[in-house]
């Protein structure tokens, strides 16, 4: 179980992608997350799309995918998407919180998702929900 305090509510999540971020906000007391648009951006624009979804969203805390191989080891996308997570606890003013999603994308797609990236941005959000209680 995750130590989160119990007055953070809603939460932003973010499936960090070389070419496409997946988004999804949900929220503690029903445990669900709703796919949001996908970022297509790189770089500091995805940076400033992401900040600009906090601002919409206003989430008590924000939710990074870090992806690694099955057997738990790191890969190129595992340190990117650990820098996307330092890089928003740099610019945002909400707690950033990191999460294991390995196999997201292939839960989201076998759920029916229509864009695997957001999907794979609510089973992350809904795994960290789920650690919660």
């Amino acid at each position: 179980m995750l130590d989160v305090p119990s007055h953070f509510q809603t939460f932003l999540a973010f499936d960090f992608g070389a070419k496409r971020t997946g988004v999804a906000v949900g929220n503690r007391l029903l445990g669900t997350a709703t796919p949001q648009a996908t970022i297509r951006a790189e770089g500091d624009a995805r940076l400033e799309a992401a900040q600009a979804r906090v601002r919409e969203w206003q989430p008590d805390a924000v939710v990074v995918g870090v992806p690694f191989h099955p057997d738990g080891a790191s890969h190129d996308n595992t340190a990117r998407a650990k820098k996307f997570a330092r890089q928003l606890r740099g610019r945002l003013k909400v707690p950033v919180y990191e999460v294991d999603e390995r196999y997201s994308t292939t839960e989201a797609l076998s759920a029916g998702a229509s864009d695997a990236d957001a999907g794979a941005a609510c089973v992350i959000l809904e795994q960290f929900l789920r650690s919660l209680k």
